[in-house]
C-alpha cells in the first residue's frame, strides 16, 4: 500500500513574541498557537504496507472456523422402516461448496470451503469415513446393515478451504473445521417368514 503525503510547515507563537524568519505573531495570537502563511515542503510517497500486512493464513484461518458453514442433512433409503438384511443406503444432497467474502482489516479476503471428508454416524455404535456425499439407490456408495432396533444417524462434515486476497493468488486455509447435521431417526425391523395355507 502506498501513501501519498505533503509536509506542511507553519510558525508558532513563542513565549517572547520573537519573530520567526522575520515575521512576528500579532497581539492578539496566543503562545503556541499557529500564525502566518502555511508553506507546503513539498510531496512524497510512502510504502505503508508492512504497517498494515495482508492476513496470514493463520488469521485467516481464525475466520474459516467462524464461517456459517450449512449443516448438511443425511437422508436415508429405504425410506421409514429399514429391514434386518436389507443394508441401509446413507447420502446428503446438501451443498458442499460455500464461497464467502469477508473483510480483514481492510482487506477483500474470498474463501472457498469445501467439504472434504464425511463420517456418517450409523447410531449402532458404527462411524463411516467417505471422500463422497453418497448417492441414493441405484447409485449408492454408502451402505450399512443393522440389527432390529430403531437408531439415529447423523452426519459430521469436515471442511477444507483456499482463501485470495484483493483478488491474489489462490492459497490453502491451513486448517479444518466441522460441522454436524441434524440428526434422522428410524427404526429397522425384522422380517419373519409366515407358512399359510393357500386354500384356507
Amino acid at each position: 500500500m502506498i501513501v501519498y503525503y505533503y509536509v506542511l510547515r507553519q510558525r508558532e507563537a513563542l513565549e517572547d513574541r520573537a519573530p520567526i524568519d522575520g515575521l512576528p505573531p500579532n497581539d492578539n495570537i496566543a503562545p503556541g498557537a499557529p500564525y502566518g502563511p502555511v508553506v507546503n515542503e513539498g510531496a512524497s510517497c510512502v510504502d505503508v504496507t508492512d504497517l498494515n500486512p495482508p492476513p496470514s493464513p493463520g488469521e485467516v484461518y481464525r475466520y474459516f472456523q467462524t464461517l456459517p458453514l450449512p449443516q448438511l442433512t443425511t437422508h436415508q433409503q429405504p425410506p421409514g422402516d429399514g429391514l434386518v438384511g436389507l443394508p441401509t443406503i446413507f447420502w446428503t444432497d446438501s451443498p458442499t461448496t460455500q464461497t464467502f467474502t469477508v473483510d480483514i482489516r481492510g482487506f477483500q479476503v474470498v474463501i472457498v470451503a469445501t467439504a472434504s471428508s464425511f463420517t456418517w454416524h450409523t447410531g449402532d455404535g458404527t462411524d463411516l469415513v467417505t471422500d463422497n456425499p453418497g448417492r441414493p439407490y441405484p447409485d449408492q456408495t454408502i451402505t450399512h446393515d443393522y440389527r432390529a432396533g430403531t437408531y439415529s444417524a447423523s452426519l459430521t462434515t469436515t471442511w477444507s478451504g483456499t482463501f485470495s486476497v484483493n483478488g491474489g493468488v489462490s492459497a490453502a486455509v491451513p486448517g479444518t473445521t466441522t460441522t454436524d447435521g441434524p440428526p434422522i431417526t428410524f427404526a429397522v425391523l425384522q422380517a419373519r417368514t409366515v407358512l399359510t395355507n393357500p386354500y384356507d
